[in-house]
């Protein structure tokens, strides 16, 4: 799989499962909605700076946004020892 996808595919599992919008991430990172929405599209070609920010907003590891096992996973639970907020 591409990782940007399990990146995207990562990042609004996390998002959903802490109950945030993507406009919420938005905010706390500092970026337009569009660009949250496109990073979970598998649009992004993010940088280093950006999956910081990102796991920052989700409250996980950044390594925990490119778990492909958990992308693939669908609906699975968050990896253990890691806990969204």
């Amino acid at each position: 799989m591409d990782i940007r996808q399990v990146f995207g595919d990562n990042l609004r599992r996390f998002r959903t499962q802490a109950g945030l919008s993507q406009e919420a991430v938005a905010e706390r990172m500092g970026v337009d909605r569009a660009y949250v929405s496109s990073m979970e599209r598998g649009q992004q070609n993010v940088t280093l700076l950006t999956l910081w920010h990102t796991a920052q907003a989700l409250g996980v590891k950044p390594v925990d946004l490119l778990d492909e096992d958990f992308a693939a996973a669908g609906d699975s639970d968050v990896p253990e020892g890691s806990s969204p907020s």
